[in-house]
């Protein structure tokens, strides 16, 4: 096909525009990522409690999972989660030992023990959240600040 001498060549390719009003659409993970919004304090004692009582049922799941979702929303959450999952660490490391001593029967006593003093602990640090005050478990050993 040959263009004749007298007529302009076309414009060269221009993309349609984008749907929905000119907003180009973002891509589903990364690079549109947005920064995570700060919960608000009733929220935060929410989450926190919710991390606490948790821990009674699934060990240390809820506040491992708490701590990395969460840890960027508020300084009350990230602290109760910390502590939650240092706590719940601790405690599987005592159960696990516990097992261990089965051997020689201590381990006998040590894990209904340790699962007492889980439950009333996470109590504890439950209400506290709830009540929006700060806790520290006495008995952990401090993997995450």
């Amino acid at each position: 096909m040959t263009i004749p001498p007298n007529q302009p060549p076309s414009p060269p390719y221009q993309p349609p525009s984008p749907p929905y009003g000119g907003v180009p659409p973002q891509p589903p993970y990364g690079g549109g990522a947005q920064p995570s919004q700060p919960l608000n304090p009733a929220d935060e004692k929410l989450w926190a409690t919710l991390i606490h009582v948790g821990g009674i049922f699934f060990s240390f799941i809820p506040a491992l999972v708490g701590y990395l979702v969460l840890k960027d929303r508020g300084p009350f959450v990230r602290a109760h989660a910390a502590t939650a999952l240092n706590f719940q660490l601790t405690m599987l490391i005592a159960q696990i030992v516990a097992g261990v001593l089965w051997i020689v029967v201590i381990g006998w006593f040590l894990t209904p023990a340790i699962s007492i003093v889980t439950l009333i602990f996470s109590i504890i640090a439950a209400v506290k959240a709830n009540k929006g005050e700060w806790y520290t478990y006495p008995l952990a050993i401090k993997f995450v600040s």
